[in-house]
């Protein structure tokens, strides 16, 4: 008895460690972690720096990592499989499946998550909004879905709802990324609507806003606004412990699109930013609104 007990704490022990390593990890590589995190039910705190580092990596496997990225990302998935019949080597895949235990979530959502950024390995543009979407499919709602098994939700509603506030904040951070983007050699505006607005590609190369591409970034932020508006539903359909969160979420996204609105829709000639006392405001009106039970 003694050393099956002393192997339990053993265990116990081993996954504080590795939920201690996502909190560090979720807190050094996005600073909005930190500010969103502290309204959360503290009992999901550790479940969703498990969820957040494991987006994280795959990310910067598919954009920072040197070598061959498609390769690694074959390994990823590799080790998420091997996760899922109870081979957890890192401490990264040991707090994260114990999140996938706990809360029975099925591999498609990382699944997807990782053929995106495989997506990122072989398309630069796209040509119509429809093929964005897709992307947004495997890039952006899979994290939404996430969530929600986490929160304890299931069902195909809530699921649309969150979906459309997840590709909502990618179109936001698409926009607010424009000259990054084309850093990377990509560019998430659709060729149907560069040619709608008569935008020709070397406005994007350069630092000027022309009349033109303000005009068409304009058409996009109103796109993202429209679906913020049909997935703010899922606020009323959430429990109040995790409400100020979902909503932290659109507010973020929501602030994005603002901050370049303020700019006339110029995100060529810098970066637009969300000021840190802004960031403040919405967490701290978030947990207030929860708080008072609305």
């Amino acid at each position: 008895m003694a050393i099956r007990e002393a192997e339990a704490v053993a265990r116990r022990a081993t996954l504080r460690e590795a939920y201690a390593w996502c909190a560090r990890y979720a807190a050094a590589h996005q600073e909005n972690f930190t500010v969103i995190s502290w309204v959360l039910p503290r009992g999901l705190r550790p479940h969703f720096a498990s969820l957040y580092s494991f987006c994280r990596w795959t990310d910067d496997l598919g954009d920072e990592a040197e070598g061959d990225r498609l390769a690694l990302l074959d390994d990823l998935e590799r080790d998420l499989l091997r996760c899922y019949e109870g081979i957890r080597t890192s401490q990264l895949f040991q707090a994260l499946g114990h999140t996938i235990d706990r809360f029975h979530i099925p591999p498609e959502p990382f699944q997807k998550l990782i053929e995106a950024n495989r997506m990122d390995q072989r398309i630069t543009s796209f040509a119509t909004y429809a093929d964005l979407l897709e992307y947004c499919r495997h890039s952006a709602t899979p994290v939404g879905r996430m969530v929600l098994y986490v929160l304890g939700y299931r069902d195909e509603e809530r699921q649309r709802l969150s979906d459309a506030t997840c590709i909502g904040l990618q179109l936001a951070n698409f926009w607010q990324d424009v000259t990054i983007d084309r850093g990377k050699g990509r560019c998430y505006i659709p060729e149907e609507d560069l040619e709608r607005f008569g935008v020709a590609p070397d406005v994007l190369a350069g630092d000027t806003a022309t009349p033109a591409f303000r005009r068409l970034l304009h058409f996009e932020v109103e796109r993202a606004r429209a679906l913020f508006a049909q997935g703010k539903g899922l606020e009323r359909i959430v429990d109040r412990r995790s409400r100020a969160d979902v909503r932290l979420f659109r507010l973020g996204g929501e602030a994005i699109l603002d901050v370049i609105s303020a700019r006339h829709y110029d995100v060529l000639s810098s970066r637009p930013t969300i000021p840190k006392q802004k960031k403040a405001r919405m967490a701290l009106s978030a947990g207030l609104r929860m708080k008072l039970g609305f």
